[in-house]
């Protein structure tokens, strides 16, 4: 079959990107299977993403919930496919949530923690989550104040059915992508001052970097990197 300019276009992206992550882990002189891509999907159609599945991208992560139920089951049950849920999440839409993502990123308080735990009981399952810390204190953003966050992580430590997997920001943007390094530099920093609390589970997973500073953040730690534009392209 002859390939087309979209899936081009869109291998061509995600070779891209993933060399600009092999540098940034060489330059941190990290292990080359530290950082997992994670595609930012909000409003890319389905057709799009299965280019980027056959470019080897296996996570995607969605913003929507309703969109993200009208791709799942075309591209159903792929080798490897994982889908993650990185947006700000409603409480009137967590049941549908809760199950149906493998990770979620940005859990924001101790009672969403606690509806998750109760939702996740009735399903019989352990729900992955990350905590979302607001490290700029912006009033748009939420997330945990950084001095609140071991004292919500000794409480959500306590319901069985959430694994606290690690931490997730999203710094202020700036045009320079050096602006964004004391913010993913700071969540590094907490990360590893937790992780040291004993009986608190495997914090490891840093989730920070977009499309314009995701090496700088790799350079700082990040596991995760959210890339959405970069892959497929400027969106409204």
């Amino acid at each position: 079959m002859e390939e087309t300019s979209c899936s081009r276009n869109i291998a061509e992206n995600v070779q891209h990107v993933r060399v600009g992550i092999r540098q940034a882990i060489s330059r941190a002189g990290r292990d080359s299977s530290s950082v997992q891509l994670v595609a930012a999907s909000k409003t890319v159609a389905s057709d799009v993403l299965l280019e980027a599945y056959v470019a080897g991208v296996r996570i995607f992560g969605e913003n929507r919930l309703q969109e993200a139920q009208e791709k799942m089951p075309v591209l159903g049950s792929r080798q490897g496919l994982n889908w993650h849920f990185i947006g700000r999440m409603q409480s009137r839409k967590l049941k549908d949530i809760v199950g149906k993502f493998s990770l979620l990123h940005s859990v924001e308080s101790v009672e969403q923690a606690g509806s998750i735990d109760t939702l996740a009981k009735k399903m019989g399952i352990q729900q992955a989550i990350l905590l979302e810390v607001n490290l700029s204190g912006e009033k748009t953003k939420g997330g945990f104040d950084c001095t609140d966050l071991q004292g919500a992580l000794e409480q959500i430590a306590k319901f069985p059915h959430v694994a606290i997997k690690g931490l997730m920001t999203l710094p202020p943007y700036s045009e320079n992508p050096e602006g964004s390094r004391p913010y993913f530099s700071q969540l590094r920093e907490m990360r590893e001052s937790l992780a040291r609390i004993p009986a608190k589970g495997r914090i490891e997973e840093l989730s920070m970097g977009m499309s314009h500073d995701y090496e700088v953040a790799i350079e700082e730690g990040a596991t995760m990197v959210r890339v959405g534009t970069a892959i497929f392209g400027k969106r409204s």
